[in-house]
């Protein structure tokens, strides 16, 4: 199988690329990536020793994709993965839709063209905020929870569980301006898909984490926040209660090796779901407050500062019910939790400088 890999330079792409050569030795891969990201040119020379071919393009130029060699399938792993992205002054926001939007038509011009399979990396973030922000939680050991009251009652918004956020849950504006940009790509794919008679598969991811991430606040806090606290960086509990109860869950981008393969493999009839969660859930989930206390453990005590301003488009509770996939395919996180921090502690301790390079 010839397989198209865009943003391959980017932590989650580099990290999944690696994953599919160990899944499937003898895979063609072809990578695509405008090198745009600091850091990304760390990946570069690593994924060409794995026999890689690695293009320097952009998804935003119709004459780079155009200029790619045919593939069998594609997973489109190239976007600004931020959900702060396009919201401040100038001219960011028609960036942000130029590169999660207008590339994704490219490289569904790209499918057409070949007759090859689409995968899109979507997110969390293409669920609904206002009634995730209204969500009613309380604190239990150090960390939000929907509210059990709620859930007892069976009162909790539909599509809604202590087990996370399903596929049904609504996906109603706002989402954000980067969630608008990766839900209208998931409709555009599922449209070609459609349309053109190619398989089209959409697979949201909750946080993505482990070693070798180009972690900030506003995306990869898991690494982030653990570089940050070995090198004495300074930390802020930010919005809420200002003692970081916000929870998120954790995915490792390897663990999706073997479902994107799986997908891959199906035809464009296969009777299943298009659209899947896919994510560590409720037992990979964790509380910024808990992460820190995994981190004074793990390296010894650190100031944080508390901070409750509130931040645009944050939650208190975002953990993602990825068993459809499980039913469905028989696909489910392979790192715990605890494997995931312990790999970025110890890329934290091998590269103390990880933080200037990548951000």
């Amino acid at each position: 199988m010839k397989i198209l890999l865009t943003g391959i330079c980017g932590f989650a792409g580099s990290t999944l690329a690696r994953a599919l050569l160990a899944e499937r030795p003898g895979l063609e891969l072809t990578g695509l990536d405008n090198l745009s990201r600091r850091g990304s040119h760390l990946n570069l020379e690593p994924l060409r020793a794995l026999g890689i071919r690695i293009e320097h393009g952009d998804v935003r130029n119709t004459s780079d994709v155009d200029a790619l060699p045919a593939a069998d399938a594609l997973i489109d792993c190239a976007a600004n993965p931020s959900v702060l992205a396009g919201i401040g002054p100038g001219p960011g926001s028609r960036q942000l839709v130029e590169h999660n939007l207008s590339g994704t038509l490219n490289l569904l011009e790209y499918c057409k063209r070949h007759r090859a399979a689409f995968t899109l990396l979507s997110t969390s973030r293409v669920y609904s905020i206002p009634p995730l922000a209204a969500l009613p939680v309380t604190v239990h050991r150090g960390a939000y929870i929907p509210d059990p009251a709620l859930s007892a009652a069976g009162t909790l918004p539909a599509g809604l569980t202590a087990a996370g956020i399903a596929e049904t849950f609504s996906t109603e504006p706002p989402v954000s301006l980067y969630g608008a940009t990766k839900r209208a790509s998931e409709l555009m794919a599922l449209e070609y898909g459609h349309a053109f008679g190619f398989p089209v598969w959409i697979n949201r991811c909750g946080v993505l984490a482990g070693a070798g991430q180009f972690g900030r606040a506003d995306q990869g806090i898991f690494s982030y926040w653990i570089h940050s606290w070995a090198a004495r960086r300074p930390l802020r509990h930010i919005g809420f209660d200002g003692l970081g109860h916000q929870v998120r869950d954790c995915l490792h981008p390897a663990d999706l090796a073997p479902l994107l393969l799986a997908q891959l493999d199906a035809s464009a009839d296969t009777p299943a779901p298009r659209v899947l969660n896919v994510a560590g859930g409720a037992a990979a989930a964790m509380s910024l407050r808990q992460l820190g206390a995994w981190c004074a453990e793990r390296l010894g005590p650190h100031t944080v500062a508390s901070d409750p301003a509130p931040r645009p488009y944050d939650l208190p509770w975002m953990v993602l019910d990825a068993s459809a996939a499980e039913r469905i395919w028989g696909w489910r996180p392979r790192t715990p939790l605890s494997t995931i921090l312990e790999e970025i502690t110890a890329h934290a301790a091998a590269h103390p400088e990880w933080l200037d390079k990548v951000s």
